[in-house]
């Protein structure tokens, strides 16, 4: 559970009395995949005829199993191909849009006030995750013209960081400014 709240939400924080049920059901459904591969080493007595093997194997059944399972319950759920009917793993927008790696955007940030900041969101950029309130670090900051073409970067900045709370909205653009 520990490592599944990793790969979707690395701040999130549960009560641990609230996870209990969870755990004993996570646990269950592990053992459950596992009694197959348990009930055939436990028939052969491979702790008798090979004990490192056999500590081995319970070690990774332990320990290495349940955080493969987490991983591979993540990528189905993420999956647009393998995803199944439930909720998408990032709880919101700003999360889904934001964890996506190698990926780089020119945005426009219309202020609630009707002022419009640019800035381009790349590899030194960063952006907050749930439950944390959602802020934005630009690493370049550019000027925006009054018909909402970024003009240039501006010059002598080291970036831009936006505020949730000052925002209407966020439009992202791919590529190259021209």
């Amino acid at each position: 559970m520990k490592f599944y709240a990793l790969f979707v939400s690395p701040d999130s924080y549960r009560d641990s009395s609230k996870q209990i049920i969870d755990a004993v059901a996570y646990s269950c459904f592990n053992y459950a995949l596992s009694f197959p591969f348990i009930l055939f080493f436990e028939k052969i007595k491979l702790g008798a005829s090979h004990p490192y093997l056999y500590i081995f194997f319970y070690f990774f059944l332990i320990l290495i199993f349940p955080i493969i399972l987490s991983f591979s319950w993540h990528k189905i759920r993420s999956s647009p191909k393998l995803r199944l009917p439930l909720s998408h793993p990032q709880g919101k927008p700003w999360d889904y849009v934001f964890s996506q790696q190698n990926k780089t955007y020119y945005i426009k940030v219309t202020l609630k006030d009707g002022k419009v900041v640019g800035g381009y969101y790349g590899e030194k950029s960063f952006s907050s995750s749930s439950p944390n309130p959602e802020q934005l670090y630009l690493e370049q900051c550019w000027i925006v013209s009054n018909n909402g073409k970024f003009e240039r970067a501006k010059n002598n900045t080291a970036g831009i960081i936006i505020l949730t709370n000052e925002i209407a909205f966020i439009e992202l653009r791919e590529g190259e400014i021209k």
